[in-house]
């Protein structure tokens, strides 16, 4: 399976590979707007989109529809003519003016009132900076004081310690630059925040329950992380301090070389993490590192990666038949999104257009397209802030990540084991199936964002004990090992969460648990080993998903499934020794990202010590790839290649010590 021909079909000129240039960027900005347009509430300042509503209702839904495609707005004029600019601004303006007016029937609620609306103040604080000579410097008087007004809300508000704290302080910046009041000391909280969750390498954890608690590593990183702080520095100009511009740069810099490792040939960004709904906002990092001097990409790259991921969603039913974006990841799937996800949350995508404040002439927009890493060759690398170890190839343009550091899960609230977190691999061609959220509404501990922990989760890329009823442990939180080379390694207490009893003491538990990765092209050998015998041990590959059932082979010691385009997805058993196992297949409809029909090889066996082989990749036909061979010890293991090459790795028996973070 080679990247889809679809996106090269109308490549030309300096775009080879994606055929996208500046102005199909143009297109598809006007495009969006025009969609949302028609769904704008009387004065444009409320845009209710159909589908569900988010947690924070229908009202706050209407305010997020004008803040993030205002966002989309204020960028797309930033280099227009003047009357394409302010046509385009214009619904906008007289949307500040109703929304902004406490006695219209359009009016916003409150920062001070609703905590979305803080999310939502800092999307139109940006906005208006963007477009000040368009709009803000063309406001009347009293609505720009209704204005500050309005955003003035957000200070001495509460928010979440994450990248929230960035909301205010962007509106801060923004207040200080108008010459408005504005609390000081929300700048502050933020840039302190921001060093305490700097993890290294460029990659930041979204916040922390506890110092040092690196758990929370997803795509934010790119869409809010690096792309706040440095809007606060554009916003403030010389009144950041200025030790900031270049700490964040050189952040950016660092993060960039390892993000566009997580692009997969066919323009598919690593699926991993919460907000996947936003889809193409993954793209924003690499035209931000463009705007501020802070990557290490070349222009044509830089290019490649965003048009890449734009094009990736455009053409695979990413729009509704209306023309705006759907709750889902290619089309309509809204078991993906959040509790905190109404209509318009996927326009955070508009930050994917903030390439667009580049001007036409920019090398970005006029450089030819070049390869992505995986478009040039085989990879591995370590990501090691977050414990991955990322390998893509490049015949069929896959990229995985083995999942040995990151869990999204606090240690004091492991009620959570989200599917999009927790798993030990993810990749850009497959997703986890999904199932219900769980109800914890009877334990005063769980968190609304709890509700992202999953009932009835798929096995893939799992390993759990099975219980007694069958069901099967739960991963995190876990307790990162190594990430070097070729090889990852963690531990877990694996438990079966009780819903309603807060003491999680008295929460059933297993015998600690010893993961360990080995990966090379499209291999991954899982090793595993459990403190005592005679538990059973489940181990799923990747899920695979499309439009129509699954093929499967099955054959002596492994199992194979496989889409029409030649994607595998196969679980092999490796030894000697062979322990007595079942091999299966997990089908079910209507719970994966990737299409209505998943399928899932699974692996089960008792014992202490097991090694399987994950496959992800292409095949030609009903070839079966060379397997690696293991040579497993109670102590190490050593991994034989099918091209000649072997890892040897330790298999410690203190890794299970206080396994439990």
């Amino acid at each position: 399976m080679r990247p889809s021909p679809a996106h090269r079909a109308t490549a030309s000129g300096v775009s080879p590979v994606t055929g996208l240039t500046r102005t199909d960027w143009e297109r598809t900005a006007d495009r969006l707007l025009e969609a949302v347009r028609r769904h704008a509430g009387p004065g444009h300042s409320l845009i209710n989109l159909p589908g569900p509503d988010s947690g924070s209702g229908r009202h706050s839904d209407g305010l997020e529809g004008y803040a993030r495609t205002f966002l989309l707005a204020a960028y797309r004029s930033a280099h227009a003519g003047k009357k394409l600019a302010e046509d385009t601004l214009a619904p906008y303006a007289e949307g500040l003016a109703h929304g902004t007016d406490p006695s219209a029937p359009g009016r916003w609620p409150r920062p001070a009132d609703l905590p979305q609306a803080r999310v939502e103040a800092a999307a139109v604080a940006i906005g208006l900076h963007e477009s000040r000579h368009w709009l803000w410097d063309r406001l009347p008087d009293p609505v720009r004081q209704r204005t500050v007004d309005w955003l003035g809300g957000i200070s001495g508000t509460a928010v979440p310690p994450n990248n929230w704290v960035w909301f205010k302080a962007v509106v801060a910046a923004f207040l200080r630059s108008v010459g408005a009041p504005y609390d000081a000391g929300d700048i502050e909280r933020a840039v302190a925040g921001t060093e305490r969750w700097y993890a290294g390498d460029g990659w930041y954890t979204d916040g922390a329950r506890g110092e040092g608690q690196y758990r929370n590593f997803d795509h934010y990183n790119g869409w809010a992380m690096h792309l706040f702080p440095l809007w606060y520095c554009r916003v403030s100009g010389e009144q950041a301090d200025p030790a900031l511009l270049p700490r964040y740069r050189d952040r950016l810099r660092a993060f960039l070389d390892d993000a566009v490792h997580l692009i997969g040939g066919d323009g598919a960004p690593l699926h991993q993490g919460r907000s996947l709904i936003y889809r193409f906002a993954t793209a924003a990092p690499f035209f931000v590192g463009a705007l501020f001097d802070a990557t290490p990409l070349a222009p044509g790259l830089t290019r490649r990666a965003g048009s890449g991921i734009l094009r990736h969603f455009l053409d695979r039913g990413a729009l509704s038949a209306d023309g705006t974006l759907s709750l889902g990841w290619h089309g309509r799937f809204e078991p993906l999104r959040q509790n905190y996800s109404g209509p318009a949350s996927p326009y955070w995508a508009s930050q994917a257009f903030t390439g667009l404040l580049l001007p036409p002439q920019h090398p970005v927009w006029t450089g030819t397209e070049e390869r992505l890493p995986v478009e040039r060759a085989d990879f591995v690398r370590v990501i090691g802030p977050a414990g991955w170890v990322v390998s893509g190839t490049a015949a069929d343009g896959v990229v995985r990540a083995v999942n040995h550091g990151t869990d999204h899960t606090p240690p004091d609230r492991p009620a959570r084991d989200d599917p999009h977190y927790a798993r030990l691999a993810y990749s850009t061609h497959t997703a986890p199936d999904l199932g219900p959220p769980l109800d914890l509404h009877d334990d005063p501990e769980a968190k609304p964002r709890d509700g992202d922990a999953r009932a009835d989760q798929g096995p893939d890329n799992r390993v759990a004990l099975v219980g007694e009823d069958g069901a099967l442990s739960h991963r995190s939180p876990l307790r990162p090992l190594r990430a070097a080379g070729r090889v990852g390694l963690s531990a877990h207490v694996p438990h079966w969460p009780v819903t309603g009893d807060t003491d999680r003491e008295r929460w059933p538990a297993g015998p600690a648990v010893l993961t360990a990765s080995v990966v090379n092209g499209p291999w991954e050998v899982r090793l595993i080993r459990v403190a005592e015998n005679g538990r059973t041990v489940c181990v799923g590959g990747h899920a695979l998903a499309g439009d129509r059932p699954l093929w499967s082979r099955a054959g002596d010691g492994h199992l194979m499934l496989i889409r029409p385009d030649g994607l595998t997805s196969g679980l092999f058993v490796l030894g000697p020794p062979r322990p007595a196992h079942v091999l299966r297949v997990r089908r079910a409809v209507g719970v994966n990202a990737f299409g209505a029909f998943s399928a899932t090889p699974v692996y089960e066996a008792a014992g202490d010590l097991h090694a399987v082989a994950v496959f992800l990749g292409a095949t030609a036909g009903t070839a079966l790839p060379p397997r690696p061979e293991v040579q497993l010890a109670r102590g190490d293991a050593t991994v034989t290649w099918p091209d000649g090459t072997a890892d040897t790795l330790g298999l410690p028996d203190d890794a299970h010590a206080g396994a439990r973070p």
